[in-house]
């Protein structure tokens, strides 16, 4: 277990890639696999071999980080993407993880909160900032929480992304029903916001959310 964790770089200043850089070869456990300037550059270097982990500079937009992440899936499952950017809401977060990024970091972080994030997700978990500025990371081996079948409902709607009016018009209920069943799911997982309930929603076995096989 003493394989040092490849990372790779996607990022639109030079000066930033050359950080991270150093950043990463200081790490005993970690390597730093290359960087390139675009995404089009990335999935040239990808060519041959797949990183452990690819950090994607969220300013080159979202078409061209979906359509990398798509590559990713195909081609480089195994590769564990970190989309990274000055400022991520929400919905744009749930959107990179339903395309299947592992990661969603603001390059505000601290650097102990880089490392922790690139360290979570090249071991499999996927990791989430939360607004509260605590990170978590959820493994996709946790076991769900008791949810009825309403709430299993309501949570992989949320993992879609879908706001509460939208939730209470394909299920048929009100938006305050809708409120309701989350409250009992926020109070039954231990999840503080839809970031984390989307992590809940994406890695359940159940879910219909997604899918990666």
């Amino acid at each position: 277990m003493n394989a040092r964790k490849s990372v790779m770089v996607c990022e639109s200043q030079p000066v930033t890639s050359e950080g991270l850089r150093s950043v990463v070869d200081g790490c005993a456990d970690l390597e730093f696999a290359g960087a390139a300037d675009s995404p089009a550059g990335t999935v040239q270097l990808l060519a041959g071999r797949s990183p452990d982990v690819l950090i994607l500079d969220k300013s080159f937009g979202a078409q061209a980080l979906l359509e990398t992440l798509s590559v990713l899936r195909t081609s480089h499952p195994d590769t564990g993407a970190v989309v990274w950017g000055i400022s991520v809401t929400e919905a744009e977060a749930l959107g990179f993880l339903q395309a299947g990024a592992r990661g969603i970091l603001r390059k505000s972080a601290s650097l102990d909160t880089l490392l922790a994030c690139l360290r979570a997700v090249a071991g499999g978990a996927t990791w989430m900032e939360e607004d509260s500025g605590q990170e978590r990371t959820r493994s996709a081996r946790a076991g769900g929480p008791a949810l009825t079948a309403r709430e299993r409902q309501v949570l992989e709607l949320v993992a879609q992304g879908l706001k509460n009016r939208e939730i209470g018009s394909e299920l048929g209920i009100r938006p305050g029903t809708v409120k309701v069943h989350l409250k009992h799911i926020f109070e039954k997982t231990g999840v503080r916001g839809r970031f984390g309930l989307a992590l809940v929603g994406l890695d359940s076995p159940g879910s219909h959310a997604h899918s990666r096989h």
